[in-house]
């Protein structure tokens, strides 16, 4: 049995997301291929809240073409790319019966990302001060980090080096590279082309709009489902696409406020800075940075775009900012980052029809606990040790924090079974 692997946040799941998994199906060349998915939950690896619920977003990629969802934890889900490309992989190599693995590139040489998946950047002193350098001069990660490799990597093309590495899409690659091989698992690797908009596009401008396209209509028509639908008609696959709406119309849920949500941000940041030093990814005093500058931004007129305005700094890339702020608002303390190095679970979020014999086949092949429902979770909570019971009771506080701001009620988790789509 063959099994694609990928891994995705479906933020939410567009017409470029359907064509990766129609294309690895395609690669692969087995007709009872099975797609596996490893999905983030309620907050993105750049620290940000989904815009949906993640059930939902399960069903849309299970009407997609996927056959399995699986949520990856909060702590590495929202975490820097080098935590959320291994413990994503990890998991995908602990169900015990992935084969493939396919993800998208945005440009350049696939065989150049291999190449670099080989060299420790990280031991390379050289490398570390060029990174520290490009960080410190405004850039982003991304090219701050294709920068430091030029730098230090022998390379008869750097054109195409810095081609390659250009976007978070390319540096995410690598790192799924990476974790295979520090895995040592002999995955066969699909690397797709992507194709369409570019991924921090605002605009929609072809077939295929980026998910920050998406997420800007969506959050201009929150008020309105029929311009909502209207304006996304085409845009999504149309059984994604239906699935938002079904949610909406029925008010299950509703699509976030970001001006509500920051206003929430600033009225949990405390006023001494000292508070949130042992807060995840608060080092390199970014505790007081935030603190310092969120204090000139307080009230309750506070606009989102305005706070992130205020954020916008040469010495932190936002992402960092947000994931700080996200760790603060479940308080993921840093040391417990340390300490939880490994995916400890399972969780099932859906599956199709096809997908069911593939769950059959991983609870005979995988050696730690699957969880469908978290009542799952309270029969095995005894034999498991504390990290594990960590990594699930930020799971439960970032999907609560995700809820209150959807208007979705407290704990509803727990009464979510999996998606079933036939």
């Amino acid at each position: 049995m063959r099994v694609i692997g990928i891994i995705a946040e479906y933020n939410p799941f567009h017409n470029g997301h359907e064509y990766l998994i129609k294309k690895a199906k395609e690669l692969v060349a087995d007709p009872r291929a099975l797609v596996m998915v490893v999905m983030s939950g309620p907050f993105t690896q750049r620290g940000e809240v989904s815009l949906l619920p993640k059930h939902v977003r399960a069903k849309q990629a299970l009407s997609c073409g996927a056959d399995i969802v699986l949520e990856l934890p909060f702590t590495f889900a929202c975490a820097p790319s080098e935590r959320f490309a291994f413990g994503a992989v990890e998991l995908l190599y602990r169900t015990g019966i992935v084969t493939d693995i396919a993800f998208g590139i945005d440009s350049g040489s696939y065989e150049l990302l291999e190449n670099l998946s080989t060299i420790d950047f990280d031991s390379n002193p050289d490398y570390v001060s060029a990174l520290k350098d490009n960080l410190e001069a405004g850039m982003s990660f991304p090219a701050a980090r294709a920068k430091a490799i030029a730098a230090t990597y022998p390379c008869n093309n750097p054109d195409e080096l810095l081609d390659t590495l250009h976007s978070s899409n390319s540096i995410l690659a690598l790192d799924y590279l990476r974790a295979i091989r520090k895995l040592r698992k002999n995955f066969n690797v699909h690397a797709i082309q992507r194709v369409g908009s570019n991924y921090n596009d605002a605009t929609i401008s072809s077939e295929y709009p980026s998910a920050t396209a998406i997420r800007e209509i969506c959050s201009a028509n929150r008020g309105s489902i029929t311009t909502l639908a209207n304006s996304l008609n085409g845009k999504m696959p149309l059984p994604s696409l239906g699935a938002m709406l079904e949610g909406l119309s029925y008010k299950k849920y509703e699509l976030p406020d970001n001006d509500e949500f920051m206003r929430d941000v600033l009225n949990r940041i405390p006023s001494n800075s000292d508070e949130l030093t042992d807060i995840a990814y608060m080092s390199d005093n970014l505790n007081s940075y935030i603190v310092n500058t969120l204090s000139k931004v307080r009230g309750s007129s506070a606009k989102y775009s305005e706070v992130i305005k205020a954020l916008n700094t040469k010495h932190f890339t936002m992402p960092r900012i947000m994931r700080a702020i996200s760790s603060m608002l479940v308080n993921q303390k840093a040391s417990f980052v340390e300490e939880a190095k490994h995916v400890p679970y399972v969780r099932v979020l859906g599956f199709s029809k096809d997908g069911r014999y593939g769950l059959k086949v991983m609870s005979k092949c995988c050696k730690f606990p699957i969880l469908h429902n978290c009542s799952d979770y309270r029969e095995i909570e005894s034999t498991l040790d504390d990290v594990t019971k960590g990594v699930f009771e930020l799971d439960m506080k970032a999907n609560n924090y995700q809820a209150a701001l959807l208007k979705m009620p407290h704990n509803v988790d727990w009464d979510t079974p999996p998606v079933i789509v036939k």
